[in-house]
């Protein structure tokens, strides 16, 4: 059977580096352990680009390479055959590596020395496993499957706003053995997130504050696109860099408020997720947990599809209150109230007011 990425896209979280093939133009081959790799999609893969070195100037010039992956559970091994096509120095992909590549090398010791300078983009040619007597895989946690299905029964069971955060954190904790986790919200402007709820911490941190592109939520936010880090990173530790920022007043100015924003002190494994609705961002769904390599690409794919459900029912609700409480307010005032009506929301379980959409 022909072997495709998805079925090995657990070798790809940088926990068994890889080692990749080139050869000069006069022949000669250079052998190259590499920081990380990255699933684009079936058919295609992302290298790490951070130095200047012998396996690029062989790759620019003869764009064939063969990448030696591991399998970090069962220790099998596969050979792919790639083909060079382009590197990317911004956007999602860009950001998605160079945020996984902090985590790695926060892990390893190498944090001043591990800059992605960009993600070069390979064809995948072929997907073949060297033969050998791996282990036999783990059994899975659980069925992701299920626990997708289950939540969404509970997210379309929610009848408003409150009972939609709590169906969402019911699932997290009772479907993906998830614990701490947040959801935030983009504020009007589109400059900074705000946290609307939280379960696991012993802060709530309501109405903490995250600017866009910062860390790990922030930079999900900015970029439309998952961000999965596998082990603990400083770079990319958005509570401890928020609070050490305000207590500097590095962000006087671009913060309405102080509140500290919930966390886990040792945060090894982060997942941040954008909640959309069609192409409108509307905030970020935020995990965490102190295990390393807690979350997979599974665990990421699942909270992708509950989160955009998430957002569409958010929007809806969004939606009906505003229908509804437009008319009613146009009918009860006798003096013109000199500018638009303001919904007022009161959520009992945190005692949190929201006035409109700010806290």
């Amino acid at each position: 059977m022909k072997l495709g990425l998805d079925a090995i896209r657990e070798c790809f979280d940088g926990t068994v580096p890889g080692v990749m093939a080139t050869c000069a133009p006069d022949g000669t081959p250079n052998v190259a352990y590499l920081s990380q790799t990255e699933y684009v999609d079936e058919e295609h893969l992302a290298l790490s680009f951070q130095f200047f070195n012998k396996t690029r100037r062989n790759i620019l010039a003869n764009p064939q390479a063969k990448l030696l992956l591991i399998h970090p559970q069962t220790a099998a091994m596969y050979r792919l055959t790639l083909r060079y096509l382009r590197t990317e120095t911004e956007g999602p992909l860009f950001e998605r590596m160079r945020a996984k590549l902090a985590g790695i090398a926060s892990h390893t010791g190498m944090s001043g020395v591990f800059r992605l300078k960009g993600s070069d983009v390979y064809r995948v040619l072929a997907v073949e496993q060297v033969p050998g007597r791996p282990l036999p895989a783990p059994p899975p946690r659980r069925n992701l499957l299920a626990a997708v299905r289950a939540g969404s029964q509970r997210l379309a069971g929610a009848g408003d706003l409150a009972a939609l955060l709590e169906a969402m954190f019911a699932t997290l904790r009772g479907e993906f053995d998830i614990h701490h986790a947040m959801v935030l919200l983009l504020d009007e402007q589109g400059q900074k997130l705000f946290t609307l709820a939280s379960c696991g911490y012993e802060h709530s941190g309501i109405g903490s504050e995250i600017p866009l592109g910062e860390g790990v939520i922030g930079v999900a936010a900015r970029e439309g696109t998952p961000i999965r880090i596998a082990h603990m990173t400083g770079e990319y530790a958005y509570g401890r860099a928020v609070r050490d920022a305000l207590a500097r007043g590095e962000l006087a100015g671009r913060l309405e408020t102080e509140i500290p924003p919930p966390g886990l002190s040792e945060s090894r494994s982060q997942l941040a997720v954008p909640v959309s609705a069609g192409r409108r961002l509307l905030g970020v769904l935020y995990v965490e947990s102190p295990q390393d390599l807690r979350f997979g690409y599974d665990d990421e794919d699942a909270l992708v599809a509950l989160a955009a459900q998430l957002g569409l029912a958010i929007a809806a609700f969004r939606e009906a209150v505003d229908a509804a409480g437009e008319p009613a307010i146009a009918e009860a005032c006798t003096v013109s109230p000199g500018g638009p009506p303001v919904a007022v929301r009161h959520y009992a379980e945190n005692d949190s007011v929201f006035f409109g959409e700010d806290y």
